[in-house]
Order: C-alpha cells, then sequence, then structure tokens
C-alpha cells in the first residue's frame, strides 16, 4: 500500500488537502480535512507533489492589494460529510479486517449522528443490549454536521442493540414541543442486507432515519364538562375521587388472551396484542392511582412479542423504578415484576 497513516494527501474531486488518520479497508481510508473526518476510496486521493506537478501551469499574476478594511471576516459553517436527506440520522460506518482466508470482515461499526436540518439540538442518547444500558452519552449537535458517538463492535450485534435517543432545542421555542424521543432497534439480519447493499453501491456507510422535521407543540384540547354532564356521564371535581370511584386495582394481571375475552379464536395477532396492551395500560394507571408499590404482569413465553413490547413500554415511564423478567415459581419466566417509585 503506497499510502501510510498520517500521509498529506490531495482529494481529487475537490483539490482539498486531507490527512489519513486510519484505513478502513484495503480500498479506503479515513481522511480529516478541517477537523471533518470522513471515509473516501483510495484511487480518490494523491500525494500533493503528484498534483503539483501534473497540474496545469497558471499565468502568474501581480497579486492584487487588498487593503485590511476589505478583509471580510471568515464565516465557518460547519457541515456534515454525509450526504444525506433532511433530517436527523444515525449513520453506521464498518470498519474491515481481515479473516484467515484474507476475505474482508467487518470487526465494528463507527457510529456518528447527522443533523442535516438548520436548527442545533440538545440530546441524550443510550445503547442498551440485552436490555441493559451499555453506554451513555449526552451533548449537542450543530446544524449541517456530523458528530461521532462511539464504536460498537460487531459481535455486540447478538445482544439486541437498541439505540435510544432524546432530541430537544438548543434555542427553546415556545411552538414547539419541548422534547422527541426516537428509538432505533436492529437486528444481525438487517445489518447483514445494508452491509450488501453498500457493497453493491460502493458505498461507505449506511443510516436510518431518527426523524425528519421536530414536531410543533401539541395544543391541550379541552373538554366542556357541562355537556358531558348533560349527555349522561358522571362527573368527578379533583380532589374528591374515591377509589371505589376509578376501579379496583390488581396487583397480579394475565394477559392471556382467553383470560381477557370468550370471543378470542377469529382476533388476528395483531388484534389480540392491541387487546393486550390496552389492558395493560388499564391495569398500570390503575396501579399508580391507587398507590401500588409493585404488580406483576402475566404475559406468557411465547414468541415473546408482547414482553418486548411491555419492557419497550416500561423503560420510558417515569413512575418505574425498576423492572425485571425472572423465574418465579407460579409463573416460570411468563411474568415481568414492575416495582414503582
Amino acid at each position: 500500500m503506497k499510502y501510510q497513516q498520517g500521509d498529506k494527501v490531495i482529494l481529487i474531486h475537490s483539490g482539498e488537502e486531507a490527512e489519513i488518520v486510519d484505513f478502513i479497508n484495503k480500498e479506503m481510508a479515513l481522511v480529516e480535512v478541517n477537523g471533518v473526518r470522513f471515509p473516501v476510496y483510495l484511487d480518490q486521493i494523491d500525494f500533493p507533489y503528484f498534483n503539483r506537478f501534473s497540474a496545469p501551469k497558471k499565468n502568474i499574476a501581480a497579486p492584487k492589494k487588498i487593503y485590511i478594511d476589505q478583509i471580510r471576516a471568515e464565516k465557518k459553517v460547519p457541515s456534515s460529510s454525509f450526504a444525506l436527506q433532511e433530517g436527523v440520522w444515525l449513520v453506521w460506518l464498518p470498519v474491515y479486517d481481515k479473516d484467515v482466508f484474507d476475505d474482508d470482515i467487518v470487526d465494528y461499526f463507527r457510529i456518528y449522528l447527522a443533523n442535516q436540518t438548520s436548527t442545533p439540538y440538545s440530546f441524550s442518547y443510550w445503547l442498551r443490549l440485552a436490555g441493559e444500558v451499555d453506554f451513555e452519552f449526552k451533548n449537542t449537535i450543530s446544524p449541517n454536521a456530523d458528530l461521532y458517538l462511539h464504536d460498537v463492535p460487531f459481535e455486540k450485534l447478538n445482544d439486541s442493540p437498541r439505540f435510544d435517543f432524546e432530541f430537544g432545542l438548543v434555542n427553546p421555542d415556545i411552538k414547539k414541543a419541548t422534547h422527541i424521543e426516537a428509538s432505533l432497534k436492529v437486528k444481525a439480519k438487517q445489518i447483514f442486507q445494508k452491509l450488501e447493499e453498500i457493497r453493491l453501491k460502493q458505498e461507505a456507510h449506511f443510516s436510518y432515519s431518527l426523524f425528519e422535521t421536530y414536531p410543533d407543540k401539541q395544543s391541550e384540547e379541552t373538554v366542556d364538562l357541562d355537556l358531558l354532564s348533560q349527555a349522561g356521564f358522571k362527573i368527578y371535581s379533583d380532589g374528591k375521587i374515591h377509589r371505589e370511584n376509578i376501579g379496583s386495582a390488581r396487583s397480579v394481571i394475565d394477559l392471556h388472551i382467553e383470560k381477557l375475552t370468550d370471543s378470542w379464536k377469529h382476533l388476528t395477532n395483531k388484534q389480540i396484542l392491541d387487546m393486550q396492551l390496552k389492558e395493560f395500560e388499564k391495569y398500570y394507571e390503575l396501579a399508580l392511582l391507587h398507590h401500588l408499590e409493585k404488580m406483576i404482569v402475566v404475559h406468557g413465553i411465547g414468541k415473546g412479542r408482547l414482553k418486548d413490547d411491555i419492557h419497550d413500554i416500561l423503560r420510558y415511564k417515569k413512575e418505574v423504578k425498576s423492572f425485571v423478567n425472572q423465574y418465579h415459581a407460579q409463573f416460570g419466566f411468563g411474568a415481568t415484576e414492575i416495582f414503582f417509585k
């Protein structure tokens, strides 16, 4: 290989000077230009002295005098290294190594956050592996810029990785939402498909959209209580709601569909799941209203879809102190125990 780490090179397509900071594989290098790092193919760079000797000679004219009051202050505008559409993206840059057969294999991924909007954001980021937080990071990202987050080893794709974000505005706007949440849950099969796509397209990275536009603040809907009362609904004022008026809480709820309805055989899997989640939300709220310290949700084992959805909901419930899915003498591994704050 004629290039080495630290070499000064020229980008053929733009004429910019860059420095090689690392090699991704035998065909690609990671270069840095004015503090911004991005991948390039080796046939798209050259040594500066080759460029100087091969470039056509230009007529050298006397330099034009510029007076101090004519000089404009340079305004630096950050720019993203990744050509993406409008929005905020999670970018994966695979870094390759050689196996025993001298074939390229992915060693790890460099994970970047790319902001392709004109708005600066603050954000909190969590990488969860097998349901546990493996990496946590908080920062801000400028408009039209990208930010390196961390590396994710290839073998960690087997640990059900989940990338969770919470974004806010650096400059708050009363017309905009206070925050927005975004989450990405990927499987190894999906990553293999992405790697094959970029190999065929000869691209260096792939990406996932987190959101396109930051949402407006949702207006709070008001309800005309007089109309509800006239329609026959019973209205309770604040401070006069008794536990007997809001239903009974349960310390154990069984979400097996046969426990919820007798006529379930005609229902689709989606309809069954929706009914189970609504029942869960109902008794979750009742547990809070009755100030229960803990609650057991029986979801069964099956394919794990109901359990996964319930765990995803619990991760964002501020009232939850912790939850655990472990062996129970009565329910085996088919129940989750929730502990409230």
